[in-house]
């Protein structure tokens, strides 16, 4: 099998929209894929690529297909920030080990720039642990990020933004744009502000000190912080609880508006179970990793994810 991507899905009757129709198990009717691919390295779906090659159903060159940041060419300006970085072969294919730069951290991207995006799988597999040239790196410095754009950056006083309820009703994504390959990224405040400081030559910079607005947090994300700085994760979900008051009979509400002290009272299901994996895993010894990594998982995507070696870090000063 050639290393491809993953599509978005299929389906199983022919729909109004443009599709692929095919079947890749080689036996029975043909499904309609859909057009569009997972591309991105640092996403949620990264956890259905190491279930798929532990199941030897995709081949572990897959792994390395997708990207970790985009090109640093100008065809490729249209992304948050121009990337640094180098390249390297792994399986036989060339990979961009690029890297965004922000308050003094070389930091591999996620499409939005959000908790989820980085840390979900990790509630799975040991990344950090299993890959301490790439994830080990990575995670920590992304939780950092996240933390200092909150408190020194964005002065909202609070921090951790991932996709969540709307304080106004609704759902949206959160997250810190400048950590996130969309253009126009995720916002971290109600008013959806943006920063822009262009793409080196290529782009000049739009917006590159925006003023932040009503900004909304969400509880899931410092959970999901604290395998990396349980302290501040926990200091932090305090002052949400007392300052903010976004804490109910069911935990911590979904998400909160810092400055209107507007609160999402609802409980999202997907970030219920990320507060308590994270618990589970902090407190509980791994018993989330331990169990999902039995066996094939551990004997195939450990060796796998360990060889690689990411451009994050901290800049030399």
């Amino acid at each position: 099998m050639a290393a491809g991507l993953l599509r978005g899905g299929f389906y199983d009757v022919q729909p109004t929209v443009d599709t692929v129709p095919g079947n890749y198990l080689g036996k029975g009717p043909d499904v309609y894929y859909t057009l569009n691919h997972y591309d991105v390295t640092n996403s949620e779906p990264r956890i259905a690529t190491y279930i798929g090659i532990a199941l030897g159903q995709i081949p572990s060159a897959h792994y390395f297909a997708t990207m970790r940041v985009f090109p640093d060419t100008c065809e490729w300006s249209w992304q948050e920030q121009q990337p640094v970085g180098e390249h390297r072969s792994y399986e036989g294919i060339d990979v961009f080990e690029g890297a965004y730069t922000y308050r003094g951290m070389r930091i591999v991207p996620s499409w939005g720039g959000d908790m989820f995006e980085s840390l979900m799988p990790d509630l799975f597999v040991p990344e950090a642990s299993w890959a301490p040239k790439a994830w080990g790196i990575n995670h920590p410095l992304t939780v950092r990020a996240q933390r200092e754009f909150g408190m020194e950056d964005a002065k909202y006083g609070y921090w951790g933004f991932s996709p969540a309820s709307h304080p106004n009703g609704g759902y949206s994504e959160w997250g810190v744009d400048a950590l996130g390959m969309s253009s126009d990224g995720y916002p971290s405040d109600v008013e959806r502000t943006s920063v822009d400081k262009g793409f080196g030559d290529c782009r000049p910079a739009a917006n590159p000190t925006p003023a932040w607005g009503d900004g909304v947090v969400t509880p899931h994300a410092a959970f999901l912080a604290m395998e990396y700085e349980t302290r501040e994760a926990y200091d932090n979900l305090v002052r949400i609880e007392k300052n903010l008051g976004a804490y109910g009979q069911g935990g911590f509400f979904d998400a909160v508006a810092v400055k209107s002290g507007t609160i999402a009272r609802r409980y999202l299901s997907l970030d219920q179970a990320m507060v308590l994996g994270a618990l589970g895993n902090v407190f509980g010894d791994d018993v989330i990793r331990r169990n999902f990594v039995r066996g094939e998982v551990e004997r195939v995507i450990k060796p796998l994810i360990a060889v690689e070696e990411f451009s994050a870090g901290l800049v030399d000063s």
